[in-house]
């Protein structure tokens, strides 16, 4: 069909504007000559959208088209290139920056009421008065309870500009009428650093649980407190850590390694290699290091994983990582959405590339979990398949290999009962912090008598409140639950949920590490005890 003649120029002013928006966003170093040259395929898509816009019989919604088109483009390059929806912008830059503006609370959407779990220390709402148990029933004019809200909703509502007012009403048990509170929203940080503290008197412990703009910061706080206390050793825990920020990455790394040690490369599509190399700042270079790993440890855990087992650097404990070594860049497309496109690959010091193959396209490369747990991997570590043409020596003449995550030196296999498939589900379905959360409701006094760390070392769950929970469960899912084969496991799940709610401030993280099986193959090849 052909365009009515009033169309053409604004059609041609549209497409022109479009193209050089477009390659105005995307910070190629390709020169503008090459960028700007007439391309029949970039034509054909613009000329598509704008026939379907004015032409099509039916409104379409041609933003959803253009994502659908988008989204597909980059399906057909690797697994890690992805488009970002500008409705989701903002909750993944918040992700990256490590922290948003809000009022500082944790919390549940709880029989259609926000229950606070526990209000962050010298937060905003903390300082306001709030305590855990309190239900906020309205902020400002806006109500807060109702089964229609959503999570995402509420946050929302409870977000504002930083050091705004908000001003908000609270039911709190026992109190006579709702309580107000003026809140002055701050940021609110999105902690990186699950947990850092002595397993004993020379063992250190960090956990990382991503590489936000604020993790080196925070890391350094843990590292230096650590040391101050006579940490000799470490233990840097990447388990189940996506990776992030490049740069912050390698920030961390420069801790542990000496001046001029190469800590990565990188290599573009035109052959253009960039190094990166250690400072020699760092107060840990003479400290012994174990990095844990396992297959959920991906990206930015690989390349601290690989610098410091490149460069004969302390000892890789766990299991194989998930094998991404491709780096992305984010590029704005204008209309508030970006893409992370591959822009290089990044080598371990070696000169390996531990990103594994996706040639079997997303879905094969994504299920790869499941072809490990299928062929005895994640329990046997003869079942891990390397390739010699992809063996690579360190400085020391220990052997290592690219193609595929980073293999450690010490082997721990799955723990096969706290990754049982109950209590895997349990974890993900959230029901045990609800139960928690209602056991604390029936009684918070009988646990304020504990201090922090005297819950995590002496109190113990009970049968009775095991069989309770059974009982809830069984309520809550219909169906009948027992706990028999992996009774323990369940007093400790337990037990670190209710430390997270009480204290937070990596207890969670602590009371779990008690019985965790590569902690103790740690203080084993240290011959120390947990």
């Amino acid at each position: 069909m052909q365009f009515q003649k009033k169309y053409i120029p604004l059609l041609l002013g549209v497409a022109t504007a479009f193209g050089i928006l477009i390659g105005g966003k995307l910070n190629f170093s390709n020169t503008t000559n090459t960028l700007f040259t007439a391309n029949s395929k970039k034509d054909k898509l613009n000329r598509l959208i704008d026939y379907i816009d004015y032409e099509y019989v039916d409104n379409v919604n041609t933003d959803s088209i253009v994502d659908v088109t988008v989204n597909g483009i980059l399906s057909n390059l690797d697994p890690h290139s992805v488009y970002i929806p500008k409705e989701n912008m903002e909750r993944v830059q918040e992700e990256l920056r490590g922290n948003f503006v809000g009022i500082g609370v944790s919390f549940y959407t709880y029989k259609d009421t926000i229950a606070v779990i526990r209000p962050i220390v010298n937060g905003p709402s903390y300082k306001a008065g709030i305590k855990s148990g309190d239900r906020i029933l309205i902020a400002d004019k806006d109500t807060l309870y109702g089964d229609r809200l959503k999570d995402r909703e509420i946050i929302n509502k409870l977000k504002g500009p930083l050091n705004s007012k908000v001003k908000l009403k609270v039911y709190r048990k026992g109190a006579p009428e709702l309580l107000t509170f003026t809140v002055n929203r701050g940021k609110i940080p999105l902690k990186s650093v699950d947990a850092a503290y002595m397993i004993n008197d020379e063992l250190g412990y960090i956990k990382i649980n991503k590489f936000a703009e604020t993790t080196y910061v925070e890391f350094k706080e843990g590292l230096d407190a650590l040391v101050n206390k006579g940490a000799k050793a470490l233990v840097l825990d990447l388990r189940g850590n996506p990776g992030g920020r490049l740069d912050i990455t390698e920030q961390v790394v420069d801790e542990f390694l000496e001046k001029n040690k190469l800590i990565l490369f990188t290599k573009n599509k035109r052959g253009k290699i960039e190094k990166s190399f250690a400072t020699g700042k760092g107060v840990f270079e003479n400290g012994e290091i174990y990095v844990l790993i396992d297959e959920n440890s991906a990206s930015a855990s690989e390349i601290v994983a690989g610098a410091l087992q490149d460069n004969d650097k302390g000892t890789i404990v766990g299991r194989r990582s998930y094998g991404k070594g491709l780096v992305q860049r984010e590029m704005d497309l204008g209309d508030g959405s970006a893409v992370r496109l591959t822009v290089s690959r990044y080598y371990t010091p070696t000169g390996r590339s531990i990103q594994r193959p996706y040639n079997e396209g997303n879905q094969a490369y994504h299920n790869d979990y499941y072809k490990r747990l299928q062929s005895g991997e994640l329990s046997d570590s003869d079942k891990i398949e390397v390739a010699d043409s992809l063996k690579f020596t360190t400085p020391k003449g220990k052997i290592v290999y690219g193609g595929g995550g980073i293999i450690p030196d010490v082997f721990v296999p799955v723990d096969t009962a706290m990754e049982n498939e109950t209590l895997t589900y349990l974890k993900r379905r959230g029901v045990i912090g609800y139960f928690v959360f209602e056991t604390l409701e029936k009684n918070r006094a009988i646990f304020e008598v504990y201090k922090r760390q005297d819950f995590i070392d002496n109190f113990e769950v009970t049968d009775d409140l095991v069989i309770e929970f059974q009982d809830y469960l069984n309520v809550r899912i219909g169906s009948k639950v027992t706990f028999v084969a992996y009774n323990e496991e369940v007093k400790q799940y337990i037990k670190a949920v209710l430390a997270d709610q009480l204290f937070g401030e990596g207890a969670l993280q602590e009371v779990l590490n008690q019985s965790d099986i590569m902690l103790e193959e740690v203080l084993a090849l240290r011959n120390d005890e947990l």
